[in-house]
């Protein structure tokens, strides 16, 4: 909205119309001629010019002030209505009687200007509300906080900007429908809202969603960063309270991260990236406490093209290598493994996975990557086989960009041939998706794979696109559960009852479930309550080096065999 012009204004035009309104009167009633060169001119032809001037400074008025310009506007004609009748029939001054009229008519005009100037900024009020409004949940929009952000810049004031995203969101919209997703964020933006208004937080908030699933927080009127922390904390309180739509239970969660000015930045722009960086950062390693700041060394575009040079260097050194984790039916016996992707860096030290692998994705390393993981795994697994004798399942993880190469179905040919696997033995591991990216072509190859006698696993099912008809299609063995549905499964008994719909979809599509992240006794004992055929988790294996892996294999076949 346009601010009022300042008190001195509105002073000047009301002595200006006083001026010309005192001076339209005098002149009409002394009559008397001026001389402008040769030409003798009446002094009462310059009342009109004077008039239009007075008549100028009220429109003026309603115009800049509104309201107040049009009763400071009524009260000078009222005040100066007096003088005109005065004129006409004490001063017998005809002369005043246009002006009269005049005056009628200006009465009518500033109130018409005023009706619609009133009408005007109410409908520029309420576009101004549609702009910087979300729709859906009735909070301010990207727009209106990065309106307020600029101006907090602007003023030099301190202030955290906190970048906020549900986790798991998109779970509820694949399994729920999107109406309930949408009451979903309608609950969580009510609940945010009231918890700004009430101030409980000990500082001053403002709450935005910028679309989907996520929204962001400004916090200011703090005096330390423990502050900051603080006040994110209540309102991950307020988010983790039970949610309950259509007599089902949601127990949410979010990840946070801030940026603050003006110590990490003295631009908007910059400051919303840093809190994003932070957020993501969180979502990508699954940070425990769900809460970050920025650091300077999450901006990873250095980093990333350090560690593409690491990883070509490994493929180069061969310093890639696999660990095996493995899996377990719910009496412990040893189904077999996943190979996992490791890596040494150019100083022999261990590169972290959730470093590395995203990488490699993004230098389109990943294929390399993955079959030297392969190469490696297979040869010893082969190993196993011929010298234990046991019947197990060696899982290997294939990234879409490696499934739909030409030469996939032959590279595994070569590596059952040359290490004297038998198909049954071996599973692909894919995640969902693989039916978002060149579909038709993954399909052909994972019949391909079936065709050969290769088992096929979903991996991290309920995470992505999850759906009946993309079951129907994928031709799967084996469904992953995700860990962190497993994290959440004996928190409520709708988290329970959410792991334990999964493994009875599985089933009636006749797939083996297996649940990822498996930590706890108790998460163990209502697995096998709710029938999951097999575990993977630190809860019975943490993943292993070869050796171990061997001696595992060997003490489950003694134990087989009594």
């Amino acid at each position: 909205m346009r601010k009022e012009p300042a008190r001195s204004v509105f002073i000047v035009f009301i002595i200006l119309n006083i001026i010309a309104s005192v001076i339209v009167a005098t002149v009409s009633r002394i009559g008397g001629m001026m001389t402008i060169g040769a030409n003798q001119i009446p002094m009462t032809a310059f009342t009109g010019v004077f008039s239009s001037l007075a008549n100028m400074c009220l429109i003026i008025l309603v115009v800049l002030f509104k309201k107040k310009g049009l009763i400071a506007s009524l009260i000078l004609i009222v005040t100066q209505l007096p003088l005109l009748f005065i004129n006409i029939f004490r001063g017998h001054n005809s002369f005043s009687i246009p002006g009269i009229f005049s005056t009628l008519l200006i009465i009518v005009s500033i109130v018409i200007i005023y009706t619609n100037r009133v009408r005007i900024d109410r409908y520029q009020a309420k576009v101004r509300e549609q702009a910087v409004t979300d729709r859906l949940t009735g909070l301010p929009n990207r727009f209106a906080c990065s309106e307020l952000v600029e101006d907090l810049v602007g003023n030099n004031e301190k202030f955290a900007i906190v970048s906020v995203d549900i986790n798991n969101f998109k779970s509820i919209n694949d399994t729920m429908g999107h109406n309930t997703g949408n009451e979903v964020l309608r609950r969580i933006a009510s609940r945010w809202k009231n918890a700004a208004d009430s101030e409980l937080s000990g500082t001053q908030d403002f709450v935005a969603r910028l679309g989907g699933d996520e929204f962001a927080l400004i916090i200011k009127g703090y005096t330390m960063e423990v502050d900051i922390v603080k006040t994110i904390r209540y309102y991950e309180s307020v988010l983790e309270n039970k949610l309950t739509i259509d007599d089902y239970d949601y127990f949410m969660t979010a990840s946070f991260g801030y940026s603050e000015f003006p110590t990490d930045s003295q631009n908007g722009e910059t400051l919303f990236s840093y809190a994003d960086a932070a957020m993501y950062e969180v979502k990508k390693n699954n940070i425990g406490s769900h809460i970050l700041r920025f650091v300077p060394s999450l901006l990873r575009s250095e980093h990333t093209l350090e560690l593409e040079r690491e990883i070509r260097t490994a493929l180069e050194n061969d310093t890639i290598y696999f660990n095996l984790q493995p899996q377990f039916d719910t009496a412990h016996n040893l189904r077999g493994f996943e190979a996992l992707a490791r890596m040494k860096d150019s100083n022999g030290n261990n590169v972290s996975p959730g470093e590395f692998i995203p990488a490699a994705e993004k230098a389109g390393l990943i294929d390399k990557v993955d079959s030297r993981v392969y190469r490696k795994a297979a040869e010893f697994f082969g190993e196993i086989l011929r010298k234990t004798g046991a019947d197990i399942t060696l899982s290997i993880n294939a990234s879409v960009r490696h499934l739909i190469k030409n030469d996939f179905l032959d590279e595994l040919r070569d590596l059952l041939d040359t290490y004297n696997i038998p198909a049954r033995c071996l599973e692909v591991e894919i995640t969902e998706s693989v039916m978002l990216d060149s579909a038709d072509k993954a399909l052909k190859c994972l019949y391909g794979l079936k065709d050969m006698g290769i088992k096929i696993a979903i991996d991290d099912f309920g995470t992505g696109y999850s759906s009946l008809s993309y079951l129907n299609k994928v031709p799967a063995d084996l469904l992953k559960i995700d860990k962190s549905f497993i994290d959440e499964m004996n928190l409520s008994e709708s988290s329970e009852q959410y792991v334990a719909a999964i493994i009875a979809i599985g089933h009636i599509m006749n797939f083996k479930v297996i649940s990822e992240g498996v930590e706890t006794k108790k998460q163990l004992e209502t697995l096998t309550t709710i029938d999951c055929d097999y575990i993977q988790g630190f809860f019975w294996g943490h993943p292993m080096p070869a050796e171990e892996a061997y001696d595992l294999v060997r003490q489950s076949k003694i134990t087989k065999n009594k």
